[in-house]
């Protein structure tokens, strides 16, 4: 390993330490926006208007010496102006020619904001380059550059003027983070911070290279044979089939599936490098499975007739599959 998990760790806290001085109050998001970026994962955040998601990320990209770009979704945003679209460009002996002009998907750390806003056909402009980091247009792949992160925000769906993302759009976030309102103290504070007259202002901590070899350092922690089947069976019970967990069968439609089961994988073992520890426990993959799961989840007509939370159904599945007891966790 290029890196030791103190060095990993050493890393990470003064990155979320940075990011702190601007975002009061939002330790649990930070730590969940920085697990995706470890793990090489988009984020999706979601949460009324006014929480700091736009400036949480803004931040992020400060903090990391990371090229930011944003787009801001609404409901007249065409696909071209996400990606970019080829122009007729005349050179100086008069010939024209199409140059491909790059939309601001071309960034490190693109925020997409209130994504949900925009239509259906909008949002799925960004599959391609979330899943393949890159774009077509008019026949021709345009790579995008590296590292690339999608950090989108979202309000929630009963909200006045958003449309619901695709299921396969949804499915390309490693983890959807529920933001929050702050409570009487983390508001107090925060009015405090942002009311003064000398704003905190975040310093450059981290440089996309540094960042790339902390992603290849969570790609070498080993996970044991009996977790990853352990992980299967946690997907498997999250669909409304045979394997799955009580509610699940009840409320569910359509549950997780490879992504998912991924997402699991990835996010549990940045986990335990938060933790100093070199392998994957259950207790990693407890902690990451409401994130990683809870936007993968269909909910049928019963479900959503009735109200119910995927992160209820996440909790009865993790209740109900056991851990197996012969699970070697302790791999050097």
């Amino acid at each position: 390993m290029s890196l030791t998990p103190e060095q990993f760790q050493q890393a990470v806290a003064r990155l979320e330490a940075e990011v702190g001085k601007v975002v009061v109050g939002q330790s649990r998001t930070v730590r969940e926006i920085v697990t995706c970026l470890l793990a090489g994962g988009h984020v999706l955040l979601e949460g009324v208007p006014g929480l700091g998601k736009t400036l949480l990320v803004r931040t992020l990209a400060r903090c990391l010496s990371l090229g930011f770009r944003r787009i801001q979704f609404t409901p007249d945003l065409m696909p071209a102006d996400v990606t970019g679209t080829n122009v007729v460009q005349e050179d100086e002996r008069g010939r024209k020619e199409f140059v491909f002009e790059p939309g601001p998907i071309f960034g490190n750390l693109v925020l997409a904001d209130e994504i949900n806003r925009a239509t259906p056909k909008t949002q799925s402009a960004l599959l391609e380059a979330m899943q393949e980091a890159g774009v077509t247009v008019a026949g021709t792949r345009h790579a995008l550059p590296e590292p690339f992160f999608v950090l989108a925000t979202q309000n929630p769906i009963e909200m006045e003027g958003t449309y619901p993302l695709p299921e396969a759009q949804l499915d390309r976030f490693l983890f959807k983070i529920v933001v929050d309102p702050p409570d009487e103290e983390t508001l107090a504070r925060i009015v405090e911070a942002t009311t003064g007259k000398h704003a905190e202002a975040p310093e450059p901590v981290m440089g996309g290279a540094e960042l790339l070899s902390l992603q290849a350092l969570v790609r070498d922690v080993p996970i044991a044979k009996p977790l990853v089947q352990y992980i299967a069976r946690l997907v498997r019970a999250t669909g409304p089939g045979t394997d799955g967990a009580a509610a699940a069968r009840k409320y569910v439609r359509y549950g997780a599936g490879v992504r998912g089961a991924q997402a699991l994988a990835l996010a549990g073992k940045v986990h335990a490098l938060f933790d100093g520890r070199v392998n994957v426990s259950y207790d990693d993959l407890a902690a990451v499975a409401l994130p990683a799961l809870r936007h993968r989840l269909l909910l049928n007509f019963e479900g959503e007739a009735e109200g119910v939370r995927t992160d209820r159904i996440i909790e009865d599945v993790l209740a109900a599959v056991p851990r197996l007891p012969e699970a070697v966790t302790n791999l050097e």
